[in-house]
């Protein structure tokens, strides 16, 4: 791999371009730059430790107090994958901080531009650790529901919390705290983001099973669901929980019991197009 393709594509978001503008008209440009500048440190991390998986990244784009990183894995790869990705951008203020330790002593740079740097560093830290999509803060909750419950449902969940976060932190900006354009700008934007998300929610969950389904399941162990035989084949794969590999009980109204296995359900619903039948069906098709 040449170093050149190593190099990621990374755009600027129109939102930031507005904020530079209003930055340069209104003599904060400074700040911007250096908010800028901490949130591509900040994304050099996740792609670093991205790369190092082999993850598959077609780009990073740049806004205001954060960034975005484009890539396929969208809840698809190992969980401590997704979760070390998802820590290394805040890791990498750590190192901010370290830098600030040892520049400020030496008297190189005003102490007005320290102060600046370490106000931002913390600001875009603590913004970017709340529990909201597409914030770090966010995709470690996701990654740690995942971890324990059905997929679907943590993916709903998620998207739920992140909008109700964003909701308390508009209503909080515009009756308690000081009124500014550029907050309710930010927030603004992530619920179009959520809005998003949550309209893209059926194609993430089918992603998700398709990536299961060609082999890219990190199953570590035997996990059974209980399910009546007239449950459909979507109702079986909303009960799917990520690393597990699941083995289907089904009950019947005569209190029979019999088992089906997961790849037979994904291979009548991916294979065979049978979208629609439920999962007695399918084991007695079988």
């Amino acid at each position: 791999m040449t170093f050149l393709k190593i190099i990621p594509t990374i755009h600027i978001h129109p939102i930031l371009i507005i904020f530079l503008f209003i930055g340069f008209i209104t003599g904060t440009f400074m700040e911007i730059v250096i908010m800028l500048g901490i949130v591509l440190f900040h994304e050099i991390g996740h792609y670093i430790m991205a790369i190092s998986f082999k993850w598959r990244i077609k780009s990073i784009t740049l806004w205001v107090f954060g960034g975005v990183m484009d890539t396929d894995e969208h809840g698809n790869r190992p969980l401590y994958e997704e979760a070390l990705v998802s820590i290394a951008g805040p890791l990498q203020h750590v190192f901010i901080y370290l830098f600030i330790i040892i520049l400020a002593p030496m008297n190189v740079v005003p102490n007005s531009i320290i102060e600046l740097i370490m106000y931002y560093n913390n600001v875009i830290l603590f913004f970017n650790l709340l529990p909201v999509w597409p914030l770090d803060g966010g995709k470690c909750l996701f990654t740690l529901l995942s971890a324990f419950i059905p997929y679907k449902k943590a993916h709903t969940i998620m998207i739920l919390v992140s909008i109700l976060v964003c909701v308390c932190i508009l209503l909080t900006q515009l009756f308690i705290l000081p009124f500014t354009l550029s907050s309710i700008f930010i927030i603004l934007f992530i619920l179009l983001e959520n809005r998003t998300e949550w309209k893209q929610r059926y194609y993430v969950f089918l992603r998700f099973l398709s990536r299961r389904f060609y082999g890219t399941n990190q199953s570590r162990r035997l996990s059974p669901i209980k399910v009546s035989d007239k449950n459909t084949l979507f109702d079986v794969f909303s009960l799917f929980i990520r690393e597990k590999k699941h083995i289907i009980y089904i009950s019947y109204p005569d209190n029979r019991e019999t088992s089906i296995g997961e790849k037979d359900c994904l291979n009548s619903y991916f294979q065979e197009k049978h979208y629609n039948i439920t999962v007695g069906e399918v084991k007695r098709m079988g």
